[in-house]
């Protein structure tokens, strides 16, 4: 219980309870909000693929596979860098496979995400690429749905503030040197603010410019990267430092340096927007298609109909020219009569 002496006339309070038993079982807010953020970012991606040109069940097939990756790689991510809090004394090494206890690293889930759905679009002769701007806007409004969850776990918090929203948090979740303070920075809902944000950066700059070839995946990467980079700076969780920064801070500037020379590179030297589809057509219609300038279906037969209609007279009148035109010389002229 938060004594109310302690807490600002305004601050927001922390949920009490994080799991509910139901028939038995444990259901965790921390897990629902992972799935549920799961579910919006298929649906927000399944849709764009489709505007795309490309077909559902493709995107589908790829989503299967890079979500089981990309938990995969969130859990190792936070169990490598964080090894102690499973490998050290007194620890139990088989705790790190409690994923519902949270700890998951958005670097990691990106990285063997991405790799999972590569492996389907060589596959599926999916271009990769475009697999990647599709997926952006969806993957981060899936991140920042997820984040609820640090609030019902009453985790990844920043430092003391008297500020209006600032976070309760209960003494027992408090870290060590924290006790006496009792509201902080909501560090998971400030990156969740900033991640919605993103992502409608990501879908203006997309209908607006008509992103490509990686455009889109690479402009996320440097905005997450850069909100996280001074979200990372508030936190007062126990991690590990290298000269006294944090490590993810290292981990944000990096990629952040990397995603950036990407795109000015992609700007640079890969203009418009490609087809989802290796070796196949624009779909009749498709954002891609009105781009390349392709006809409609009607159009284009219209056009063949007449190009037809013009083979047709053109052949017409060359028989007619052949058979009024004598034959020079003697012989037989085209009606048979001996010259």
């Amino acid at each position: 219980m938060i004594g109310a002496w302690l807490v600002p006339a305004l601050s927001i309070p922390s949920p009490s309870r994080g799991v509910w038993e139901v028939f038995g079982f444990p259901l965790r807010a921390y897990a629902l909000c992972i799935i549920a953020g799961i579910v919006a970012g298929m649906i927000i991606s399944n849709r764009r693929w489709r505007a795309r040109g490309g077909t559902a069940d493709s995107l589908e097939t790829a989503l299967v596979v890079a979500i089981p990756f990309g938990i995969v790689g969130a859990r190792l991510y936070h169990v490598i860098t964080d090894y102690e809090l499973y490998f050290g004394p007194g620890r139990d090494p088989l705790d790190a496979l409690k994923i519902w206890n949270g700890g998951l690293g958005i670097w990691g889930a990106v990285a063997l995400g991405a790799l999972g759905a590569y492996l389907v679009a060589r596959r599926r002769k999916m271009k990769f690429p475009a697999v990647l701007d599709t997926l952006a806007p969806g993957l981060v409004i899936a991140q920042a749905i997820g984040r609820l969850g640090n609030w019902f776990n009453q985790e990844l918090f920043g430092r003391p503030t008297t500020l209006p929203w600032g976070l309760e948090i209960a003494p027992a979740n408090r870290p060590t040197g924290y006790e006496q303070f009792a509201t902080f920075h909501p560090t998971f809902a400030y990156e969740m603010v900033w991640n919605l944000g993103v992502a409608a950066v990501l879908i203006w700059a997309d209908r607006r410019f008509r992103l490509g070839h990686g455009k889109v995946f690479a402009l996320y990467v440097v905005l997450y990267t850069a909100g996280r980079f001074w979200i990372e700076a508030l936190r007062i969780d126990r991690v590990n430092e290298i000269g006294g920064f944090r490590l993810n801070n290292y981990t944000s500037a990096i990629v952040f340096v990397a995603a950036l020379v990407w795109l000015l590179w992609l700007v640079k030297n890969r203009p418009g927007r490609e087809s989802p589809v290796e070796d196949a057509e624009p779909r009749a219609g498709s954002p891609v298609a009105a781009v390349q300038g392709e006809q409609p279906a009607d159009e284009a037969a219209a056009v063949a109909s007449n190009d037809s209609s013009g083979a047709v007279a053109t052949a017409g009148n060359d028989r007619e020219d052949a058979v009024a035109e004598p034959a020079s010389g003697g012989g037989e002229d085209p009606m048979g009569e001996t010259r």
